[in-house]
């Protein structure tokens, strides 16, 4: 590979941001589609692909919308509750990541982290596309109901991140510690 190619692959890999402000436009879903799929090619130990994703139609969302505002509401009453509906109903695309459960701990952490790869992977696919997501793994991701909405067999599978898709209509900046600060040469 050319150094060129190389910079410009680095300038995606930094240039990604978590997207919470997105314009309306709808994402294709064939673009959709291809990033899942692209996003299944993530190192899993094993091979063993824990990893399943359920794109949420409107009622899935109405419903997850409903669960969010009553969540809210229980903690924190109706006024935030009302503007985290509205906040979340802004959200275009909507998309669920499991990751089989397993007896086994290693096993476990592997499959976690393999779909949290997978994760990584598909969000960039889309950053590449011009496609801004966030990866969301708040209260709701971890309610029954929700899980109930989604399908979501809790005894066989957990959610990893609920990631929100579409158009950034806002890209923030971001900066990271310098390498110095984050790699130890060893002898």
């Amino acid at each position: 590979m050319d150094e060129r190619s190389l910079r410009e692959f680095a300038e995606v890999l930094r240039g990604r941001r978590t997207i919470n402000v997105f314009l309306q436009t709808p994402v294709p879903e064939k673009l959709i589609r291809e990033a899942i799929e692209v996003a299944t090619w993530a190192p899993n130990h094993h091979v063993t692909e824990p990893w399943r994703f359920y794109l949420l139609g409107d009622e899935s969302k109405e419903r997850c919308l409903d669960l969010c505002r009553e969540i809210v509401l229980q903690k924190k009453g109706p006024q935030a509750a009302d503007f985290k509906r509205r906040n979340w109903s802004e959200k275009p695309g909507w998309l669920v990541v499991t990751c089989q459960r397993s007896d086994d701990e290693l096993l476990q952490r592997e499959n976690y982290a393999a779909c949290s790869a997978a994760i990584q992977t598909m969000m960039l696919y889309l950053w590449k596309a011009d496609v801004g997501s966030k990866w969301s793994s708040g209260d709701i991701t971890k309610d029954s109901r929700f899980l109930d909405i989604v399908g979501i067999d809790p005894t066989q599978a957990f959610v990893v991140g609920l990631i929100w898709y579409g158009y950034p209509k806002i890209t923030p900046a971001q900066s990271r510690k310098e390498l110095e600060d984050v790699l130890a040469n060893l002898p």
